[in-house]
């Protein structure tokens, strides 16, 4: 397969998702842990990306800053890159199980998380590779030895390269009160993005507000994520992400290492059973 348009890009994402035996939540009886993915694109030089050096940080990348540490021999202009940013919504089942929880994440969240993280792990390393075989230099961000999680002044736990504000970017969704990414098929889901030399159409924005799809912002409406935080992480417009953390990786990350003897972590209440959860809330969808 030649890789040159959005359609076989969303093939190979596709392909994986339903034929890869890494697509699974090791449960009993097995199911894998995704079935469908959002896909969007969008290009290296959108100015959006020097915008995250002030809204996430200083130390976040652009496209082309960390192509070109990857590719040092051969760097890439930010006109010739483009980013692939992908969505895995999480299945039903799982969104229904977890919404029934009121303090830890409910099993099937967990085993989504992990080892449905290392799935997703899996379909960036098969994208980039997709991309090799067609002569086309690729590399996953978050795979890359130059990323790493950074501190924020202004928001705390960040890190080099975001995979929500690269869907941001790549016309996928807008950010609600938890910092959460509400899209078009919910906020409950994982994310990903590979950067290759490769130019392909960007993915049109149907937002100039980052907050566009949240309810709160929008009329004040809807405060459903803060009501679901067992910890009271969200206090008026603003997620505390140290609180967030001390309970999603401190107290859920003991749970889980106890019940599933490994380490891991999550919670996702905010992300579940709420408005936003399999997409953009109704009010919404006409904006």
């Amino acid at each position: 397969m030649v890789l040159d348009s959005h359609a076989d890009i969303q093939q190979v994402i596709d392909d994986f998702i339903q034929t890869s035996p890494e697509n699974t939540m090791k449960m009993d009886p097995d199911e894998p842990s995704w079935d469908r993915a959002l896909v969007g694109f969008s290009s290296g030089s959108d100015p959006v990306f020097e915008s995250f050096k002030e809204h996430v940080g200083e130390f976040h990348f652009t496209p082309a800053e960390i192509f070109n540490l990857e590719f040092p021999d051969n760097p890439g202009k930010p006109e010739d890159l483009t980013v692939i940013s992908y969505i895995l919504p999480h299945r039903q089942i799982t969104k229904k199980d977890n919404g029934a929880e009121d303090f830890y994440p409910s099993d099937r969240w967990v085993m989504a998380r992990f080892p449905g993280e290392a799935f997703n792990e899996a379909l960036r390393r098969h994208l980039v590779k997709s991309l090799a075989n067609n002569g086309i230099d690729a590399l996953a961000p978050t795979l890359s030895a130059h990323w790493k999680i950074e501190i924020s002044p202004r928001f705390s736990y960040a890190s080099r390269w975001s995979e929500r504000h690269a869907a941001y970017a790549s016309g996928l969704g807008t950010f609600g009160l938890c910092d959460g990414l509400i899209t078009p098929v919910g906020k409950a889901h994982r994310a990903g993005s590979v950067i290759a030399r490769l130019k392909l159409e960007p993915t049109p924005r149907p937002y100039t507000d980052h907050r566009a799809y949240c309810l709160y912002f929008f009329d004040g409406s809807c405060r459903s994520c803060a009501k679901r935080c067992p910890v009271d992480a969200i206090v008026d417009d603003r997620h505390d992400k140290k609180i967030c953390w001390d309970h999603a990786g401190g107290t859920c990350g003991a749970y889980v290492k106890k019940k599933f003897n490994f380490d891991g972590y999550g919670c996702g209440l905010c992300q579940t059973k709420v408005p936003c959860e399999n997409g953009i809330p109704k009010k919404l969808q006409s904006r």
